[in-house]
């Protein structure tokens, strides 16, 4: 009889067991489901994390760890840094042709009439537009174009950290330096330019500020040859000045509309392409142009062209999108066709029914 009592304590211990095992088990299932859903829901809140790693939550379970990997954040897009002229509000000016481009210039080259005008003393920065003075200063110099340079560590852009096909090392003419420098803006390139001429980089981006003195361009500074800086500043008028002057330059002129061009760089060879489109385009006659972009002075574009048989020079600073700038250049060519062969009259911001305000950057030091 006490072994029948015996065996059947055990079965009941047994039994007793098992049923506080499972319930431990289910309780564990039930605080994992719950921890699963905080989790996520904490992951919803925390969207706004670009670039989070995923999270993992860890469940331990009668000895077992069981990973739960959660998703990822939504990358966020972020809204590219306002450009100066939007900080100054200069988009909020209007205009007859209602162009992007914060402000624009147009003038005939040889009457020096002025049919466009749109926050022309705007002092903003100008980019890779800087180089045009640059290629004119080795221009005038006279320097050999043959003359062998190569890129030092010294020419890699340490403002922006853009990067460039040219490596450090490679040795190219100062002639092929300054086609790439115009033609497809090459930072390296400009850089190179500007630290070889004789003196030395302070010497030329003197040269480049009396250079701006001597041509009345008295909103116009410089501190280096390429434009990454966004203390390299100058305003509309100060410009077209500067496109008067750089297309009477043969070399400028072929360098900065060829549509593309080929180096042999040691065993490689490269192919560079116009960063002005406009320059394959056979119904735009350009005798000379550059381009220029960095988020302080946003898309730039100035050109000397030949639109209904006149001369123009056109400016466009500070252009809201990609192809904006050409978009608006492209407005104003065919506003000029538009118009009677007599000269036209001069368009001006006074002109819309919203009186636009006198707006003047200074000029930072």
């Amino acid at each position: 009889m006490a072994s029948i009592y015996f065996l059947c304590r055990v079965g009941l211990v047994n039994h007793f067991h098992r049923f506080i095992w499972a319930l431990t088990a289910s309780l564990s299932l039930v605080f994992a489901a719950s921890g699963l859903a905080f989790a996520a829901s904490a992951n919803g809140s925390n969207g706004n994390q670009t670039g989070a790693k995923p999270k993992v939550l860890k469940i331990s379970h009668q000895g077992k760890r069981k990973t739960y990997a959660k998703r990822p954040a939504g990358r966020i897009v972020r809204p590219a840094r306002p450009s100066d002229g939007m900080r100054a509000g200069l988009h909020g000016v209007a205009d007859p042709l209602s162009l992007r481009s914060s402000v624009a210039y147009v003038i005939d080259q040889e009457t020096q009439e002025v049919l466009l005008s749109k926050n022309e003393e705007a002092v903003l920065p100008i980019a890779s537009l800087t180089k045009l003075m640059t290629g004119l200063l080795i221009s005038e110099a006279e320097l050999s174009l043959d003359e062998m340079i190569t890129i030092t560590q010294d020419d890699v852009d340490t403002e922006k950290g853009s990067t460039s096909r040219l490596r450090v090392g490679s040795t190219l003419s100062r002639g092929e330096l300054m086609h790439l420098a115009l033609m497809s803006s090459e930072n390296r390139a400009a850089h190179a330019l500007g630290r070889t001429y004789p003196g030395g980089l302070q010497v030329f981006v003197e040269m480049m500020n009396a250079k701006a003195q001597l041509l009345g361009m008295q909103d116009t500074q410089y501190v280096e040859p390429t434009g990454l800086s966004s203390k390299n500043r100058s305003s509309a008028r100060d410009l077209a000045v500067l496109v008067n002057v750089a297309s009477d330059d043969s070399l400028l002129r072929e360098y900065s509309t060829s549509p593309a061009y080929q180096v042999a760089v040691g065993r490689r060879k490269l192919v560079f392409s116009n960063t002005n489109r406009l320059v394959r385009n056979p119904t735009w006659e350009i005798g000379l142009q550059k381009t220029g972009y960095i988020s302080e002075a946003g898309q730039c574009l100035v050109m000397q062209a030949k639109v209904a048989g006149r001369n123009l020079i056109m400016v466009f600073l500070d252009s809201a999108g990609k192809l904006s700038r050409l978009g608006d250049a492209e407005r104003v060519r065919r506003w000029v066709e538009s118009i009677p062969a007599k000269a036209p009259g001069p368009m001006t911001e006074n002109l819309i029914d919203t009186p636009a305000p006198v707006l003047l950057l200074s000029v930072s030091s």
